[in-house]
């Protein structure tokens, strides 16, 4: 297939196109501006996964379902993570884009999977960054005792939620360096204060807290237990009588704290951004991970050690364990570092919406005007301000606990496709150039598309729904515009007016 202007929904894209479309061309088109360095996309890394995780699922996993175990959960969840980076790591390298894995699906499944996981894609950011807006509204609540009625979740119209989101879109808006200071600041603070709770709580560690480290399996109690569309998935295939503890509570604890992890493929999306793609994104994405597992298993086994888990807060169970050792004063310090990693959360969603939609636009699946490069800023400027409108609104307005699984169910959708790609890439361009390469291909990718379709079927029926509807509402916007105006439609290629990059994109010698 590629560029020829067939009418097949699984017309793909030549990986030299969307290589040239990151290059300013002689006619004068305005790419987004290179600028980022790994150490820049590890802080939009870290900016973006520490964040509601750590400050509240802790908590809800140990106290629920894990105990001490808590920090297995963990593990698996950032395994599984990690495999995915290593794809991602590949495909990022050797095709550096605003697309992400809308663009690597693009490349080697298909524009209709394409389109999927970018309407995936838009899900999960905006989502994320409507629930974590709010979050921070209830936190600016509790810290300040403001006015119910407009911050936290009893408020009719959250003008926390709204303020923040407000004020973070405009410096996405504004540039990529502003968001770079913004998000290295608020990533310091918070790695500050989690280092912080490490060093002075592992002082308040007792061994007897932490035994048995996997408590026995029981029965699940009644306020959790969970039937109908509410039970995951695979509960819901097997029939099985839903436990807590044990080995299958560490797994569950896995599924809900993967929330926790979300997030960081938005680094992918600023490879057209980055310097030196080929060497800053694998270690960008693959560092961020590495930072962010060692600071969650650390902090997690600090808590837990703390306190004993059926003791634990699970809304804040960080500050709350300090309460209970007699150190409420560190409350504070855990209040401002909760504060600035749901700010850094925001902020990076936002930037990665903006680069998602522009993505589409140059592709003529949305219309391509509201994809247009700001000449002053060097952003996609529009895209920027209506992403961060909707986000605005979610925020505002609408309630989101029920379809917070939606995040983590659309990050694991987005994993699966990346996976699958490396290996379509594989043999469909082997000669490639490949900066990094994935190990083990086709097994490791193989055990990366397992292991999320695992945690995929831990979540809620009714999120796999949720999602379903939302796909099939992606499915009409995609054959009643994008189909017809895509760029590769029937009389309606558009050349790129880009110079030929030839040395990049292949490799001689074998595979």
């Amino acid at each position: 297939m590629g560029e020829t202007g067939d009418t097949s929904i699984v017309r793909t894209k030549d990986v030299e196109t969307v290589l040239r479309q990151g290059d300013d061309s002689p006619e004068g088109h305005t790419g987004l501006r290179k600028s980022l360095t790994a150490k820049d996309l590890m802080g939009f890394g870290i900016g973006i996964v520490i964040g509601t995780g750590i400050f509240t699922l802790t908590g809800t996993g140990a106290k629920n379902y894990a105990g001490p175990g808590i920090v297995l959960s963990f593990v698996i969840a950032g395994v599984v993570s990690l495999l995915a980076a290593l794809c991602y790591a590949e495909l990022a390298a050797a095709v550096p884009t605003a697309g992400s894995s809308y663009t690597y699906a693009y490349t080697t499944i298909g524009e209709i999977f394409a389109w999927i996981i970018a309407w995936d894609l838009v899900l999960e950011f905006a989502l994320g960054a409507a629930v974590v807006a709010r979050g921070w509204s209830g936190y600016l609540q509790e810290a300040f005792d403001l006015p119910t009625a407009f911050f936290g979740e009893e408020s009719t119209v959250n003008l926390g939620a709204l303020g923040i989101a407000l004020v973070l879109g405009v410096v996405a808006a504004v540039g990529i360096r502003e968001s770079k200071w913004v998000t290295n600041a608020l990533v310091a603070i918070k790695v500050s204060v989690c280092v912080f709770v490490i060093v002075v709580g592992i002082f308040f560690v007792k061994v007897a807290n932490l035994s048995p480290f996997i408590p026995p399996s029981q029965p699940m109690s009644e306020d959790l237990r969970t039937t109908g569309l509410e039970q995951p998935f695979w509960q819901w295939v097997t029939g099985a009588t839903p436990t807590a503890f044990g080995v299958t509570g560490v797994f569950v604890a896995a599924a809900i704290v993967f929330f926790a992890y979300s997030g960081f493929e938005a680094v992918a999306n600023l490879g057209e951004e980055t310097k030196d793609p080929a060497k800053d994104m694998p270690r960008g994405l693959i560092g961020t991970l590495l930072i962010c597992t060692f600071l969650y298993l650390a902090v997690c086994l600090v808590i837990t050690g703390m306190v004993k888990y059926s003791g634990l807060s699970e809304g804040a169970p960080i500050s709350d364990a300090f309460d209970q050792v007699g150190m409420g004063w560190a409350s504070i310090l855990i209040g401002i570092a909760a504060v600035a990693g749901l700010s850094s959360v925001i902020l990076v969603d936002i930037v990665a919406m903006g680069r998602i939609g522009f993505a589409l636009c140059r592709d003529g699946l949305l219309p391509p005007s509201v994809g247009t490069i700001s000449p002053r800023f060097r952003t996609p400027l529009r895209i920027t301000v209506v992403t961060t409108a909707v986000v605005c609104v979610l925020a505002a307005f609408v309630p989101l606990h029920t379809l917070a699984e939606m995040v983590s169910i659309g990050t694991l959708f987005a994993f699966l496709v990346v996976s699958i790609a490396v290996a379509v890439l594989r043999r469909t361009k082997p000669r490639m150039h490949r900066p990094f390469r994935t190990p083990a291909v086709p097994l490791l990718p193989i055990v990366s598309a397992l292991s999320c379709v695992g945690l995929m079927a831990s979540l809620a029926v009714g999120t796999w729904l949720r999602f379903l509807a939302w796909l099939a509402l992606g499915l009409v916007v995609y054959f009643g515009y994008g189909r017809s105006h895509s760029h590769l439609a029937p009389g309606n290629l558009v050349a790129t007016g880009y110079g030929r990059r030839t040395e990049t994109a292949e490799e001689p010698g074998p595979r």
